[in-house]
């Protein structure tokens, strides 16, 4: 189990950044490593066919439902926080001022809002600005860090629940699922790749703190138990935060998406064992965009799009398509 929760949500955080562990050796070959396996992960999607794992094509039923599904996720996520009196971050505590009980408000209401599913649209563009208010009281990199919640809102103000169909279905199209999915790929990935350094690589002693608590999760340490070697507290955490920063990259690609849903979600699900409900409540963004990107990645007709990347020149990009093979 590879400690993918948010080691500031479980310590007391109070540690400087010391970005000279990042720049070591080891640290640099398990980025570079995430680098080459997220390359060759992109090339192996280029001649599997798509969706590379049929049996799952069932899944692609809910795509219909993703818009909705996802701002219940957040909407939950938010609600549940605003009640803990904590903003964005199941750390942050509210301020007992008026600037902190307007934040607790606008995260409650539009926690609510998204869980109605009724014009769901406002609430997220709410939920988008939300971030940058939350930066002026709690700092521009920690709300950075909780992007995931953000990806969901951009996601619904391109792509909202259907007001006009029953339980706010949407008609899937490929070309709105396209644009969508980038938003919440790119800034979902994106906050595991920053989390990697600002709790890991640049913070280590925050992570050993959390190892200190949680010894467990070294299952590196357990395994060299077994095998007759050792994996020290500082090695597991260069190699967490180059399986987290591989998580944000294979996110930011979509290439294969069934299988980066299910190796992403291994981890993931896992920590809830032992971390429980600040756990769950925290995650809930993110367990929403790995469910949206295994739905249609799991569809014949917008599988393609979730490996959309854009080009400087304005063309697509995508991986070339491929025909599916019986399995």
């Amino acid at each position: 189990m590879l400690p993918v929760a948010h080691a500031l949500w479980f310590t007391d955080g109070d540690h400087d950044f010391d970005w000279s562990f990042a720049v070591e050796t080891a640290s640099l070959v398990a980025v570079a490593g995430a680098v080459v396996v997220a390359l060759l992960w992109r090339f192996a999607a280029r001649v599997l066919p798509r969706p590379e794992l049929p049996f799952l094509r069932v899944l692609g039923r809910l795509g219909p439902w993703i818009p909705r599904l996802l701002a219940i996720h957040a909407g939950v996520s938010l609600l549940a926080l605003a009640s803990r009196l904590e903003f964005f971050v199941p750390t942050f505590r509210l301020p007992d001022t008026w600037w902190g009980f307007g934040l607790g408000v606008l995260e409650g209401v539009v926690g609510v809002w998204l869980i109605s599913g009724w014009r769901v649209r406002p609430a997220a563009f709410l939920l988008v600005i939300a971030g940058p208010l939350g930066m002026l009281g709690y700092g521009v990199v920690p709300i950075l860090e909780r992007a995931d919640l953000l990806a969901v809102g951009l996601f619904l103000l391109l792509l909202p629940p259907d007001d006009e169909q029953p339980g706010g279905r949407i008609t899937v199209d490929p070309e709105r699922v396209r644009a969508a999915m980038f938003a919440l790929r790119a800034l979902a990935g994106a906050t595991l790749i920053l989390l990697a350094y600002t709790e890991k690589l640049a913070r280590p002693e925050l992570s050993l703190e959390f190892l200190d608590r949680f010894p467990a999760f070294n299952v590196l340490q357990m395994l060299g138990e077994w095998f007759g070697f050792a994996v020290g507290d500082l090695a597991f955490i260069r190699f967490a935060a180059g399986v987290e920063i591989l998580f944000g990259l294979l996110l930011i690609s979509g290439a294969l998406p069934q299988l980066t849903v299910i190796a992403a979600g291994i981890p993931f699900n896992a920590t809830l064992f032992f971390l429980g409900v600040t756990e769950l409540i925290g995650h809930l963004p993110l367990y929403g965009a790995m469910l949206a990107l295994l739905v249609y990645g799991s569809r014949e007709d917008t599988a393609p799009v979730c490996s959309w990347l854009p080009r400087p020149d304005g063309r697509q990009r995508t991986l070339p398509a491929r025909d599916p093979t019986p399995m």
